[in-house]
């Protein structure tokens, strides 16, 4: 899949006239995805490529920046899961106040017609762009673009398949009912960095790395499978995902204690799929209680781990 960066830099004919799919894109869940395969079968029938126009940073990060991070998918893994689903171009708008502030009228004229040359345009069902949101599909149709309007997608038990709900589950520690809205298994990725040797200090070393732009999922000790960037092996782990109140540690971070593995990875990328919350974080009146615990979370990560695939 291509990626370009809608800036001032034109982009190349042949990334233009394709069949666009505009959205956040966050999650890239059960929704998105069956919005994605009513485009593909539309840009398949037009003989048109099948493209994702989205927007850089969140627009959460630009109106809400107080906010914690919102991000389920950062960049690079929506990125990847949009080429899963047969994305062939994936054009990113830098969203700053320019962009926020422009009309739906030039919307159209300046990304939509000049930028992109749209042939066609698929949205979701309450799809809408522009200043305060005041842009609608007809008034694209009515550019001379041709339009497809998705229907809403719900989960089985009726609610809907939103990323603002994947979200909330997530902030609970409720991975198993965010991954069924999500349609696979979220995870957590970024560079392992070097620690203050702690865990190592204690018998359990772990690899660390920061939260960065992805969503803090509700604090606490996880089951978690992990493995290290361009390996196949998915290990068993337990993770702590907080600020470690027991030695005071103000900035969130991943702690993954990988079972059975002994190897240098500093400086590597690691993937982190948290399976099940086993607890919340804890301050231990002593080193000793502490350890106590991380046997009993490692035995309990351990068994449930094992059944579940």
């Amino acid at each position: 899949m291509r990626r370009f960066k809608l800036d001032k830099k034109d982009i190349p004919e042949n990334a233009k006239n394709a069949a666009v799919v505009i959205g956040n894109f966050d999650g890239v869940h059960r929704g998105h995805r069956a919005l994605l395969q009513r485009a593909s079968g539309v840009a398949g029938g037009q003989g048109l490529p099948l493209a994702v126009l989205t927007f850089e940073p969140h627009p959460r990060e630009l109106f809400r920046p107080d906010e914690p991070p919102c991000r389920i998918t950062p960049l690079e893994l929506k990125a990847e899961r949009l080429e899963k689903e047969g994305v062939e171009d994936l054009f990113c708008k830098p969203f700053n106040w320019d962009l926020a502030s422009m009309s739906a009228e030039d919307f159209i004229e300046i990304i939509l017609k000049r930028e992109l040359n749209a042939k066609h345009v698929i949205v979701g069902f309450d799809f809408r762009f522009g200043q305060m949101r005041k842009g609608t599909p007809d008034m694209i149709e009515k550019s001379g673009i041709a339009v497809t309007v998705i229907e809403e997608i719900r989960a089985q038990d009726g609610q809907e398949i939103s990323s603002s709900r994947i979200r909330q589950h997530l902030r609970r520690g409720e991975i198993d009912k965010a991954n069924a809205l999500l349609g696979w298994e979220w995870e957590i990725r970024g560079e392992i960095v070097r620690g203050d040797q702690r865990g190592r200090e204690l018998g359990y070393p772990t690899a660390n790395m920061a939260l960065g732009e992805t969503l803090h999922p509700a604090y606490g000790v996880y089951a978690a499978y992990a493995r290290m960037e361009g390996e196949e092996q998915w290990r068993l782990a337990a993770v702590n995902i907080g600020i470690r109140p027991m030695f005071e540690i103000h900035t969130a971070q991943v702690e993954t204690f990988i079972f059975d593995f002994d190897r240098e990875i500093y400086g590597k990328t690691l993937h982190v799929q948290p399976v099940a919350r086993l607890r919340s974080e804890a301050k231990f009146a002593n080193v000793q209680d502490l350890i106590a615990q991380m046997e009993k979370d490692c035995a309990q990560a351990k068994a449930l781990l094992k059944t579940s695939k």
